[in-house]
């Protein structure tokens, strides 16, 4: 299920990382997948309360996250020289044909656990599509993009891009404690 007013702002680090159920590091839960989607929605020092597309929130070191550079683009707009969205779709199919082949063959005893590792160490695809929106995670170049059907746009990078555009997003809600100004 995902909520209707998620929009990103971060993506989790290439690393995954873990999460709390309060910002209090004597409470964990469950650790966060790389490059997952989030929003933050909350600042308290070092800590930010983050919300995923599901609605599951919990509380992350923010200084971690790496900021999206931007909201996607528009669409309906004139067709742009980007990038043409089907090569990587391809690459998208044969990495999930790929995994799917893995499941097949652990599922069927033909692999142990330390094979299937092996088979699918490497592997890595994103795939988000919402009626004519798609986001794609292309692992040559490190990037999720967005695209329309049309066309590609760099949407949020494994690496934080300093001095990029701004989100059109509300802004974090900043808590400082209690008697600071």
């Amino acid at each position: 299920m995902t909520t209707a007013a998620f929009r990103p702002t971060h993506v989790v680090p290439s690393y995954g990382m873990p999460a709390w159920d309060t910002p209090d590091p004597a409470r964990p839960t469950v650790p966060l997948d790389p490059l997952l989607p989030v929003q933050l929605v909350e600042r308290q020092g070092d800590w930010g309360r983050i919300r995923c597309a599901n609605g599951w929130s919990a509380w992350v070191d923010g200084r971690y996250l790496v900021a999206v550079p931007e909201d996607p683009p528009a669409t309906g707009g004139p067709p742009t020289d980007a990038a043409d969205p089907r090569p990587l779709l391809a690459r998208a199919e044969q990495a999930l044909a790929a995994y799917r082949t893995a499941v097949e063959a652990l599922a069927g005893g033909e692999l142990d656990g330390e094979s299937f590792r092996g088979r699918t160490r490497g592997l890595r695809i994103g795939v988000v599509v919402d009626g004519e929106a798609m986001w794609l995670y292309d692992r040559d170049e490190g990037c999720w993009v967005y695209g329309d059907g049309r066309r590609l746009t760099t949407y949020a990078t494994d690496r934080e891009t300093p001095g990029t555009g701004t989100a059109n997003h509300p802004p974090t809600r900043v808590v400082t404690p209690e008697g600071e100004p």
